[in-house]
């Protein structure tokens, strides 16, 4: 069984948080439903959870609500834990390397931090 935590910044900020208090209770139902599917199933089919390629091991959770999509992304931390570190609504077919260099820099900085707790 796996564990999703939401990371958050030196200050305590969680941008995960942040971004699902701007969803409807709707989008934020569905979006916690395939969280659960991704920590109870033993493999989670990809159109909800794959790594994407060309990244630094970065893995994006994929959800549909009413027509709108949204992608968290995120980390495997140790072989139990996947660390959130951004989310967005999704408006083109491709993650923009914008967002991928904002989780990679958030990954870096999860794991620098932990290393010198």
């Amino acid at each position: 069984m796996r564990e999703i935590k939401f990371y958050k910044t030196s200050s305590g900020a969680s941008p995960i948080k942040d971004f699902l208090d701007g969803l409807s209770p709707k989008k934020v139902q569905k979006v916690a439903w395939v969280l659960e599917l991704i920590e109870e199933l033993d493999v989670v089919p990809k159109q909800y959870f794959k790594k994407l390629p060309g990244t630094d091991d970065i893995w994006e959770v994929r959800v549909i609500q009413g027509g709108e999509s949204f992608r968290l992304l995120g980390f495997w931390d140790e072989s139990k834990f996947i660390v959130l570190v951004h989310a967005f609504k999704k408006k083109t077919q491709k993650v923009k390397r914008r967002d991928i260099d904002l989780a990679e820099r958030r990954k870096r900085d999860y794991l620098k931090r932990k290393r010198d707790e």
